[in-house]
């Protein structure tokens, strides 16, 4: 069978068309990267070991496991790593239970893409459950599709979620653009081999060839993705 996808370097009208955005959900739609830090520091309080900032570096931003585990190891706790992921999470739940903020921008732009009808997924590291219960503050309508760091074998920084974002909603990951705020989902993003808007929340982002880094989600919008496609290489 022949492939629709034109060939790499081919600049057709077509290659140059944004055809879906992918978005991260904490720290980059939803300012929620300091309710995990006081959740780890609070469950790890509890179980005796103070963390300092510089453990903060290594969590942002990736998945339960590989967080965990690192906190485990790093402190020595006597805890297992099924158990300390499900009060991690407890702590979570309860912290965005009195409300989710959003970040500056993220209304704008939801409502933007869905207006003009861009297939758009939200693609997070976070679990299911988590997300679920934020779609409540940011709208379930403004995604056409949604991942969970648990509904994947591999996450960030693996590839593997936006490769799977882009093959259900049937496009090129080359004519997509993700959204992140951490470095994990940076090279994720760029990993699949799409354009990557980079909005630092807690840890700086360094520039790289290709990587696109704004200030903060008011910087984005519609027109501001569609250039990223027209003027990828």
């Amino acid at each position: 069978m022949t492939s629709s996808i034109p060939a790499v370097g081919t600049r057709t009208a077509e290659a140059a068309t944004l055809q879906a955005v992918f978005l991260d959900l904490d720290g980059t739609l939803v300012d929620t990267e300091g309710f995990w830090w006081e959740a780890e520091t609070e469950v790890f309080a509890e179980l005796g070991h103070i963390l300092d900032d510089t453990h903060r570096e290594v969590v942002v931003g990736g998945p339960m496991t590989r967080s965990a585990g690192y906190l485990i190891q790093a402190t020595g706790a006597q805890i297992g790593l099924a158990e300390l992921s499900l009060r991690l999470n407890a702590s979570f739940v309860a912290r965005i239970g009195r409300g989710v903020p959003l970040m500056p921008g993220a209304r704008r732009l939801l409502a933007e893409l869905a207006a003009h009808q861009v297939p758009t997924a939200l693609v997070s590291a976070s679990h299911r459950t988590i997300i679920d219960r934020m779609l409540h503050s940011l709208g379930r309508e403004h995604f056409r599709l949604t991942l969970a760091g648990d509904d994947l074998e591999r996450t960030k920084p693996h590839p593997d979620p936006y490769l799977t974002a882009a093959a259900r909603l049937g496009v090129d990951p080359a004519r997509c653009a993700v959204v992140e705020d951490t470095m994990t989902g940076v090279t994720a993003g760029e990993a699949a081999g799409c354009r990557v808007v980079a909005v630092p929340s807690v840890m700086p982002i360094p520039a790289a060839p290709g990587r696109t880094i704004v200030g903060s989600l008011e910087e984005v919008d519609l027109s501001f993705l569609r250039s990223l496609i027209t003027e990828s290489p």
